[in-house]
């Protein structure tokens, strides 16, 4: 009985002593400095890919030796959720903990890039194109993933209206589907305080967005857009044609030049001189005031306004009034 206690007691501290034995190995394994396989090795980490796989990532280019070692010890500290997204660079010798430490901070690679508030999303790829992400082309398939459509619940008529118009910081290897992710969670995010008003005004998030790109292209006076707000929920609730130029604009598509007496009688879907009630969707990408003011129109008696040709409008309540100011303020339509 002794010699079998004894026995236990040696295996206990075997035991003991093989734990404390590992644990003295890994945290050295953590905090001994590895030189990358060459120096400038650069790592992608994607937008959405586990620790686990970032960690394989850097194993693979030669910047760590354990990779699960690294994995356990990000996810026992809870940095594995801290980990930011895009292009790494690695120069000289650096500890596990290190390499940890540095993918919380941005990346190398980002560069900066300021989506303006109307912007269509023709013209978000042709910037994002000069600047350097990837050709517009790309960008269009990127817009029109299916799988992106999907995860982002967006209406038929795709993107456009859901790419918020903000400042990013997206790296030039970043994959231009990710870059539009970033662009529909970043609307995701700073619209989900919006739900119950826009429930209280009567609009659906798509009706919302649409009728929000239209204000957005209408005024970029901030005072004035509650007030076109105002003036097109006037109209909606009456059953009276919203008549908006940049719906008509948007409809014909890659058409340049003024907009014409042919364009005001067209039958685009777009044409909210023929149609009723608001276009197919979003004609833009509008921004949060914009958002704001479609569901939280001013209180008015104006059903109609014209361009002073300034970026001011003349808001009138009469048909007799508007006329006045179109024929002041306006030249003649062919």
């Amino acid at each position: 009985m002794r010699r079998a206690l004894a026995w236990i007691g040696v295996a206990l501290i075997a035991a003991a002593l093989s734990a404390a034995g590992a644990a003295a190995w890994a945290w050295h394994a953590l905090h001994a400095p590895h030189a990358p396989a060459a120096p400038g090795i650069v790592v992608v980490v994607p937008a959405g890919e586990s620790f686990r796989a970032v960690a394989l990532r850097l194993h693979a280019a030669g910047v760590v030796r354990h990779p699960w070692l690294l994995a356990a010890w990000a996810r026992w500290t809870g940095l594995d959720r801290s980990v930011h997204r895009g292009e790494f660079r690695f120069d000289g010798a650096r500890a596990p903990v290190d390499v940890l430490a540095l993918l919380q901070s941005p990346s190398d690679g980002a560069a900066p890039v300021t989506i303006p508030e109307g912007f269509t999303a023709e013209q978000i790829a042709a910037l994002l194109e000069t600047r350097g992400f990837g050709g517009r082309d790309v960008f269009h398939c990127a817009m029109q993933d299916p799988a992106l459509l999907l995860e982002f619940a967006l209406p038929a008529t795709g993107v456009e209206g859901f790419l918020f118009p903000d400042t990013y910081a997206f790296e030039t290897a970043m994959p231009p589907v990710e870059i539009v992710r970033a662009m529909l969670a970043r609307f995701r995010r700073q619209t989900a305080d919006l739900g119950a008003r826009r429930a209280a005004a009567g609009l659906s998030e798509t009706e919302m967005v649409t009728l929000a790109s239209v204000i957005e292209k209408e005024t970029g006076l901030a005072a004035e857009r509650p007030v076109i707000a105002g003036v097109f929920h006037n109209r909606l609730r009456i059953g009276m044609p919203l008549q908006s130029d940049p719906t008509v604009i948007y409809g014909r598509g890659e058409a340049r030049g003024p907009i014409t007496r042919a364009d005001l009688a067209g039958t685009s879907p777009y044409n909210t001189y023929v149609h009723r009630g608001l276009p197919p969707g979003p004609i833009a990408n509008p921004g949060r005031a914009a958002l704001e003011a479609a569901i939280a129109p001013a209180a008015t008696e104006a059903f109609y306004f014209v361009s002073r040709n300034d970026g001011s409008h003349v808001f009138s309540a009469t048909l007799d009034e508007h006329n006045r100011a179109v024929r002041k303020f306006q030249p003649r339509r062919d």
